[in-house]
């Protein structure tokens, strides 16, 4: 087989003010999701998201299931998003291809039965997916940057200017419970997400990419009343728990896919905090 997984269970949040940093990083952060030649899943007990990198570079890479699914195929009761971290490549789904440009999306409902990740002709392909349970079968589609609902928020003053493009949502298109977008820190800005939010109706699931050469992002995580922090790389993940909440600051600006899911659909569903109310 050219994939691998591992479980990630949930954690209670009282446990998780007695982590230490070691093992803060092995429940919440993805450090190795892109290998060469090889597709990682993630499987996450909050609300059993997938959290994937697929990385060709020789070959092409069928999405296989795996164990825990117990599913003849991968999106047998599935549904899954992609969003393309590297330069443009080819992606195939029941035979018909989809080329995507870099931070291109593209959504794959229910019951389609084999998905090939590509190598680029013009890099190293670099495929970042989310996949959660789907109750039926919406058509599969390509949503390119300039398809996707955009807003600008934050300001310079505030080091948190950033443009936020929801590429799969529900108004821009129709899934189960996944959503997807892409948040860009325009230059001298640090922040992403501020003000913070919690949302005990879906989890989510932050993928940091183009950090410059040694620059990092620090990623703050918990209940408000007693955050905990994560140091993350180039092309690592965190997962978030909806009773947590999620936000970062880089040394440099940066880019992360935000990937969501839940009961509901509704973007503005945030139980805000007020900076000055974190602990």
């Amino acid at each position: 087989m050219n994939s691998s997984y591992s479980v990630r269970f949930a954690s209670h949040p009282s446990d998780f003010k007695s982590y230490d940093t070691e093992r803060l990083r092995e429940l919440f952060l993805i450090g190795d999701l892109f290998i060469k030649d090889k597709i990682q899943n993630i499987y996450s007990l909050y609300d059993r998201l997938i959290v994937g990198g697929a990385m060709p570079t020789t070959k092409p890479l069928l999405l296989e299931t795996f164990t825990e699914l117990k599913s003849t195929y991968y999106l047998e009761r599935r549904e899954l998003g992609i969003i393309n971290a590297g330069p443009a490549g080819t992606i195939t789904v029941d035979g018909v291809s989809y080329t995507l440009k870099s931070k291109e999306a593209l959504y794959i409902g229910k019951g389609i039965k084999e998905v090939t990740f590509h190598p680029s002709t013009e890099g190293q392909a670099l495929y970042y997916f989310n996949s959660a349970p789907a109750h039926m079968t919406y058509p599969h589609r390509k949503v390119t940057l300039e398809e996707a609902e955009t807003v600008e928020l934050g300001s310079f003053e505030t080091s948190n200017h950033r443009t936020i493009r929801k590429l799969l949502i529900n108004s821009v298109l129709s899934t189960c419970q996944l959503q997807m977008g892409l948040t860009e820190l325009k230059p001298g800005s640090v922040w992403n997400t501020l003000p913070p939010h919690t949302h005990t109706r879906r989890m989510e699931a932050y993928f940091y990419f183009n950090i410059p050469d040694n620059q990092m992002v620090c990623h703050f995580m918990g209940q408000p009343d007693e955050t905990r922090h994560l140091w993350v790389k180039n092309n690592q993940a965190i997962i978030s728990p909806p009773w947590s909440i999620h936000s970062g600051a880089g040394t440099s600006n940066y880019a992360f896919v935000w990937g969501m899911a839940g009961e509901n659909l509704d973007y503005s569903d945030m139980d805000a905090v007020t900076p000055t109310d974190l602990k």
